[in-house]
């Protein structure tokens, strides 16, 4: 068995994100891999961060999240992120959630994004190929 390359994003989780009980807030995990993802564009793809001043549009169509352990304030949590898939106009990236505030890393949650590249026009926005830059970029990570 392949094991994919992953590109990582690593968080340490502040009490701004935490609840009242005191674990992490169920919709931050969907806005790390918001950040994860324009990471990966920062580092990979800067051409097509620059396009989205542009016409260039990309539209988060889904994304969810599993949960199988809390986080709480001051762990360290890792986003493993690799391509799950490609289509048309559409890429799908898995993300897998590690704390690695201990010894051993511990998979804590595991999710999915799926984003739509779109561009903006007068009539409103059109589906469009993924850019070439973020295809080959992408194309290190596939699962």
């Amino acid at each position: 068995m392949t094991v994919a390359r992953t590109f990582d994003y690593r968080h340490v989780i502040t009490l701004e994100e935490t609840n009242l009980v005191g674990n992490v807030y169920f919709t931050n995990y969907l806005r790390w891999q918001g950040h994860c993802r324009e990471r990966f564009l920062m580092e990979h793809a800067p051409g097509v961060l620059r396009a989205l001043r542009g016409a260039l549009a990309l539209v988060t169509v889904s994304c969810q999240c599993d949960f199988f352990d809390e986080l709480f304030a001051s762990d360290t949590v890792e986003l493993r992120m690799a391509l799950q898939g490609t289509s048309d106009n559409r890429v799908t990236m898995a993300f897998d959630y590690y704390r690695t505030s201990g010894s051993v890393a511990q998979l804590v949650a595991r999710g999915s994004q799926t984003i739509a590249c779109m561009s903006r026009t007068e009539e409103g926005t059109v589906p469009v190929s993924v850019p070439a830059e973020l295809r080959d970029a992408l194309s290190h990570y596939a699962e």
